[in-house]
């Protein structure tokens, strides 16, 4: 007996609003460069309530207006991936659930789940600062939230960003941040912060802040190098800083093509990334966000 071919699979949520259409097309194009199946999912919030403006026709009438509203937006989306990533191979689907439940379950085994960063209605919840976050929390593959601003019908052109800590944590998100930035052909940013910020203020002057700053910059090289001779072909950019991890990560977002972090981590990066860090660059970034866990 011949074992059914495992095929692989980007997941992307659709809804019928613009911003979920900008990820499908950033979806579509990382499908095809993966050489997998773009499965393109609308989840249904099924309700005995009625639609608002519709009168109360029953839960049939009620569903099938909800399920006529979901197939319409993946008729879209279709359209929109194949005509972003000619020859990807697309499969819809439509399932009654709440959002972050249907994506997180229709996500196992895939590669890459990517969202909106806003959604619209009954069919939607796809807002990024719910479903998003609760993804990044419990999938089992990375998170992409597509932001940004305008039309993306062409890739940027500009860095991929990623956030690190000097622990082995933060492996996920190189080896991500790594292969994006090689098959893209572009640089890679690598931001490392640390914080002067003491509990007890009298030690600040006995602290040679110059020898603090010197071993941060070391334990990212250190961090660095066995990915640089694995990528040789991939530039990178050391950025090590004092200050907040969100702060530095949202400025350097801007003219970045994609931001990438860790979901586990410790010191500036601790444990905190689907809190304030992931928080802020998901609903602030300038452009998609990938959640590694």
């Amino acid at each position: 007996m011949v074992a059914e071919e495992v095929r692989r699979k980007v997941v992307v949520g659709v809804d019928g609003s613009q911003d979920a259409l900008r990820a499908v097309r950033w979806a579509a194009r990382e499908a095809k460069h993966r050489s997998a199946d773009l499965h393109l999912v609308a989840a249904i919030l099924w309700s005995d309530d009625r639609l608002p403006g519709v009168p109360a026709v029953g839960r049939d009438r009620t569903g099938e207006v909800l399920r006529r509203l979901a197939e319409a937006a993946l008729d879209t989306a279709v359209a929109a991936a194949e005509v972003t990533a000619p020859g990807v191979v697309t499969v819809r689907r439509e399932i009654v659930g709440f959002a972050p439940s249907v994506l997180r379950d229709v996500s196992t085994g895939a590669e890459l789940l990517v969202v909106g960063d806003r959604g619209r209605g009954r069919i939607a919840s796809l807002v990024a600062g719910s479903v998003a976050v609760a993804l990044a929390s419990h999938a089992t593959c990375p998170v992409v939230v597509v932001r940004g601003a305008g039309d993306d019908t062409e890739p940027a052109s500009g860095p991929v960003v990623v956030g690190i800590d000097a622990s082995p944590r933060s492996e996920p998100a190189l080896a991500f941040a790594f292969e994006a930035a090689s098959a893209r052909g572009v640089p890679l940013v690598a931001v490392h912060t640390w914080s002067d910020a003491l509990n007890d203020p009298y030690l600040a002057p006995l602290i040679d802040w110059d020898a603090v700053a010197t071993e941060e910059a070391q334990q990212l090289a250190e961090r660095l190098a066995g990915w640089s001779e694995k990528y040789p072909d991939v530039a990178v950019e050391r950025l090590v800083a004092r200050g907040r991890a969100a702060h530095v990560l949202l400025d350097r977002s801007h003219g970045a093509q994609l931001v990438v972090v860790g979901s586990r981590g410790h010191g500036e990066l601790a444990g905190m990334l689907l809190d304030s860090v992931s928080n802020a660059l998901v609903h602030g970034a300038a452009c998609p966000v990938a959640i590694v866990r």
